[in-house]
């Protein structure tokens, strides 16, 4: 048996893959604690991992973001992901840190593993040398000479001229436009004793030992040099909650031989419900049911209506039921969702330019599985013939289910229970058998 350590960012998008390898490592009788945010304290302990508590590091919700940081609302997209960066991971590491090297006076683990947008796991690694792995929670950010950097929202080559293009770029994106996000890390570092480093903020989260990526390769941008310990192992998929009831409306949509289309924002942008709205709008007269969640507000953040005859709005539908029967997916591309819609063969209508949701949109029309609008405020026009698009085209559809029979290859907590007990026993990097 062995004793694992899991932590987390304390929002849904990078709590939830995490709950199925915890399940499954406790299920495999492993003794597992988990650090993260105070509101998922029943998730924790349903898994059967013993919760740890935030104390020196700020406990922030996704219901909370708004509140902590008003300011983050008025900034644009690429200032919104900078921000991001400096002040919910970087600025929260010395206390995951501080709160870290406390638990582990108590509970000695043998790995830590951690979403990737947990800066503190690197920073203990040196502090203790304690091997830590990193599960990744959105399009992969790892640096190479195929692709450009993480964060332009650039479709990848890797000709000659396009390998000149990304060296550029990467020089660019390193030196210039995250100049003072590098800079903030050297300083974070500094103030923890810990050497300088020339290392940008989005290689951070790649662990020398094991990188769990929850998607296929196919959906990834393809890499030459991609690291030896970078492991495919498939979404991670969430259950379906036991104690759900289905709304009122449920069999007339579920039986219905009209098409789904189900719309979210996910649930961190929630300032301004404009996609949800948008799709309301563009498809009131088509002859689809529209079935909407809002992530956590209450339906009436959306205003109070009248709203369209065939739309179905709901704070939360678990996919496990609802994407069975979805002919189309609109998002603003929270990687968890294209996920869920991707491993039941649903295609999509992307419409998000925040946080890294232009590298998940360019991604979702690389595959050829939908659409990127290219904006995150569509027209109700543009959703509309995006819609019929996507459900005109068999070969959106087409394409969604050859990737979901890659995923359906793959049982994604298995495999990360499987290679983090080889890393647990080994403490080296565990390689993949593409070397």
């Amino acid at each position: 048996m062995a004793r694992f350590l899991l932590a987390t960012i304390p929002l849904t998008g990078h709590f939830n893959p995490g709950a199925p390898i915890a399940r499954r490592l406790v299920e495999r009788g492993h003794e597992v604690r988990w650090y993260t945010g105070s509101l998922f304290r029943p998730k924790v302990e349903a898994t059967g991992a013993r919760y740890v508590p935030m104390r020196a590091a700020r406990d922030i919700h996704d219901s909370t973001v708004h509140d902590v940081f008003p300011e983050r609302a008025a900034l644009g997209d690429f200032a919104k992901l900078k921000f991001d960066l400096t002040r919910f991971f970087i600025d929260s590491a010395p206390g995951q840190v501080e709160d870290l090297e406390a638990e582990l006076r108590d509970f000695p683990a043998d790995i830590l593993v951690c979403d990737t947008g947990f800066v503190g796991a690197s920073l203990l690694q040196e502090r203790r040398g304690l091997p830590w792995a990193a599960f990744g929670i959105t399009a992969m950010t790892v640096a190479s000479a195929d692709t450009a950097p993480f964060g332009l929202g650039l479709l990848p080559t890797s000709t000659p001229i396009g390998r000149l293009r990304n060296r550029a770029l990467a020089w660019g994106v390193n030196h210039v436009l995250f100049r003072d996000v590098n800079a903030h890390l050297r300083r974070m570092r500094a103030g923890l004793g810990l050497p300088a480093t020339h290392k940008p903020i989005f290689d951070v989260p790649v662990s020398p030992f094991l990188y769990l990526q929850g998607t296929v390769p196919s959906f990834e941008y393809p890499r030459g040099d991609l690291p030896p310990q970078v492991h495919f192992i498939g979404p991670f998929l969430p259950e379906a909650p036991a104690d759900w009831k289905p709304p009122a409306w449920w069999n007339e949509v579920r039986e219905s031989r009209r098409p789904v289309v189900h719309v979210t924002q996910g649930t961190l942008a929630t300032e301004d419900p404009y996609l949800i709205l948008a799709t309301l709008r563009a498809l009131a007269d088509e002859d689809v049911w529209v079935v909407a969640a809002t992530g956590g507000p209450p339906v009436e953040w959306l205003g109070a209506g009248p709203f369209p005859a065939n739309a179905r709005i709901e704070r939360f539908i678990p996919y496990a039921h609802l994407m069975p029967h979805v002919s189309v997916m609109v998002t603003n591309g929270g990687y968890g969702g294209v996920q869920c819609a991707l491993a039941r063969g649903v295609p999509l209508v992307c419409a998000g330019t925040t946080e890294e949701k232009p590298e998940i949109a360019n991604r979702i029309a690389w595959t050829g599985v939908g659409l990127n609008l290219k904006t995150k405020t569509p027209t109700p026009e543009q959703v509309r013939q995006a819609v019929r698009t996507v459900l005109a085209t068999p070969d959106f559809r087409k394409k969604a289910q050859g990737l979901q029979a890659e995923i359906a290859t793959h049982d994604a907590p298995t495999e990360a229970a499987v290679l983090l007990e080889r890393l647990a026993e080994t403490r080296e990097p565990v390689l993949s058998s593409r070397h």
